[in-house]
């Protein structure tokens, strides 16, 4: 009789790079930091994630896409997918390609960092110009503003900038 060899971590990884967050198609789970652990016994799987935002409404379609995703792999038999809220997400947890992959999206990525006032910038997520303004905090999302590039004329969205420190 042989012991049941589980899936690996690093393939589950590579098979949640795939699972795309379902309001902004280029950008994965992965590339927005969500994924706090993965947890492999034999055959089973236990995903926890980390919601970018309290009450997101994707959350539900997230699980279900990062569920049916890794029950593709063979040998894995059950997928448990855990929100938790602690450690909380950041913003600072979006990778450099999830920057990348906002930016083809038309999303300009959060700052890096917040000026000594609070106050947070970004550039034009189309032409990169700094020379932008805020138009609405309030985005069609919690989790997005709305700004105007005043040198290529484009509104674009933003992703707000979010931190334990705030």
């Amino acid at each position: 009789m042989s012991a049941s060899i589980g899936v690996s971590i690093e393939r589950i990884f590579e098979v949640l790079k795939n699972v795309k967050d379902p309001e902004i198609d280029s950008v994965s789970i992965i590339d927005l930091g969500m994924v706090a652990e993965v947890i492999v016994e034999g055959n089973n799987v236990k995903i926890t994630l980390l919601p970018t935002f309290l009450g997101c409404p994707a959350l539900e379609f997230i699980k279900m896409n990062t569920v049916n995703a890794v029950l593709k792999l063979p040998k894995v038999e059950a997928v448990e997918v855990e929100f938790v809220f602690h450690p909380p997400w950041t913003s600072d947890r979006i990778t450099e390609q999830g920057h990348v992959n906002l930016k083809k999206f038309g999303i300009a990525p959060p700052p890096r960092y917040l000026e000594e006032d609070g106050s947070w910038h970004v550039d034009c997520a189309y032409c990169g110009s700094s020379y932008v303004s805020m138009e609405n905090i309030f985005g069609p999302t919690a989790c997005r503003s709305i700004l105007y590039c005043k040198s290529c004329k484009n509104v674009f969205e933003a992703m707000k900038p979010v931190s334990t420190l705030m």
